[in-house]
């Protein structure tokens, strides 16, 4: 790096940076180790390829008709805030789900699939994320009208399908960063919790 000096310059000199650092050395400070600020977001999570060869044979042993139904559901808003969770969860979990603030560690969008390719798809994302010990997934379903439905069918079936996966502790709209009112936070129960 070029750095340019002038004459009437008041910037400190190479003196003045080596007794800082000395200074900062003699009072304990350790010099980090990356220089990347830690965003909030959440870092993709490597794939274990044995936990998902367990995850696929574990879904073909389950029964094909699926765990979620795949009758009438309850049609909701293109911009209706989701909301559902179990009753013994703690408000604070909840509350940090509904802001955003815990990180999903994987996701599943469902655009341009049809209806029973996104179910189908759905149960296998939240059998997958179950096996790899996953606590929080996004789940993108989108806000579109179906084209034989006035209201949008994929959002309004995986608010249904959401609320019967035994493995869903709750879930909400994403914050607008994420997918506001088109995508939603799901928390998945802890490995090993019935």
């Amino acid at each position: 790096m070029n750095r340019r000096r002038y004459p009437h310059d008041d910037s400190p000199h190479d003196d003045d940076f080596s007794a800082f650092r000395q200074a900062l050395e003699a009072s304990g400070v350790r010099r980090l180790n990356t220089n990347r600020a830690d965003t909030g977001k959440p870092k993709p999570a490597a794939v274990d390829k044995a936990m998902r060869r367990k995850a696929a044979v574990e879904s073909q042993t389950l029964n094909t008709t699926g765990r979620t139904s795949d009758g009438r559901v309850e049609a909701v808003r293109p911009s209706e805030y989701l909301e559902f969770s179990l009753p013994d969860l703690p408000w604070r979990t909840l509350s940090q789900l509904k802001r955003g603030r815990t990180a999903w560690q994987a996701g599943l969008d469902l655009h341009g699939y049809t209806l029973e390719e996104a179910r189908l798809e759905l149960e296998s994302f939240l059998r997958d994320a179950a096996a790899r010990g996953l606590r929080c997934v996004i789940v993108v379903h989108g806000k579109a009208w179906g084209a034989t439905a006035n209201f949008p069918v994929l959002k309004s079936h995986t608010n249904a399908w959401l609320r019967e996966w035994p493995g869903v502790l709750a879930f909400c709209s994403a914050t607008d960063a994420d997918g506001g009112t088109g995508a939603v936070y799901v928390l998945l129960k802890k490995p090993g919790r019935g």
